[in-house]
């Protein structure tokens, strides 16, 4: 898949283990979106509309499993940890050549090697009111722009403290909150994509490694690191197929 090219909203039959052994797949759902780095498979249950898209050029590979015969009765989107064994399990069952029997002795490894992982996700709601839609889209355009609601204010046409309203009561949060959200969710495909912390922290507007680490952790409950690479028990180095 090349960057930005997507599989629009559909469903299937069948549950669905959606992987790309390179780059970044982003899966999304009426509930979430979930931003893919190589260590990380979404497990999508069958008939559960989803759409997915490719943040950069990545390799998409899935297994379909009839929902009659699979012991896991999962009914939200599960992000799974992938080890070299799954890696391998899901190159063998994706063969079309395996019989039946060799198929369900696959499908029973799998059931095993199926392990629910950390994964961060960030939604947000964007404001009603027109002038601070029109600031949150521009931040969601460039998430490192550091304007204050003031200065921001002097650009759109309203006071900072009618935009402050403004986000508290159209998103739920305060605006400082806000931008904060915007820059981690601007993060994890930069991150996924193999991009450094500290570079990633600059892009998207931190001055400091360290501030970037703890807003996000203070929001997902997670580390960038654990993000891209999951439990330092189930890591390996992806092969970058």
């Amino acid at each position: 898949m090349g960057v930005g090219d997507r599989f629009n909203w559909h469903t299937h039959a069948d549950h669905q283990l959606a992987w790309a052994p390179s780059g970044v797949l982003t899966v999304v759902t009426g509930a979430a979106t979930w931003v893919l780095p190589p260590t990380r498979a979404l497990w999508i249950p069958a008939e559960l509309e989803h759409e997915t898209v490719a943040s950069s050029r990545a390799t998409l590979r899935s297994l379909y499993i009839h929902p009659e015969s699979w012991p896991i009765g999962w009914v939200d989107p599960t992000p799974v940890a992938v080890n070299p064994l799954l890696v391998e399990l899901i190159s063998y069952l994706g063969a079309e050549a395996l019989d039946a029997l060799r198929r369900q002795r696959a499908e029973a490894l799998l059931v095993d090697l199926l392990e629910p992982a950390e994964l961060a996700t960030i939604e947000l709601r964007l404001p009603q009111d027109e002038p601070a839609r029109e600031v949150a889209q521009r931040l969601g355009d460039n998430p490192s722009d550091g304007r204050t609601l003031e200065e921001w204010g002097r650009d759109v046409g309203a006071s900072g403290r009618t935009l402050a309203r403004a986000f508290l009561s159209g998103t739920g949060i305060p605006f400082g909150r806000w931008r904060t959200m915007v820059r981690l969710q601007a993060a994890l495909p930069a991150l996924a994509a193999g991009g450094s912390v500290s570079n990633v922290a600059r892009l998207v507007g931190y001055k400091s490694t360290s501030a970037f680490v703890a807003a996000f952790r203070r929001e997902t409950g997670i580390t960038p690191s654990a993000f891209v690479w999951g439990p330092k028990e189930t890591r390996y180095t992806p092969s970058g197929e």
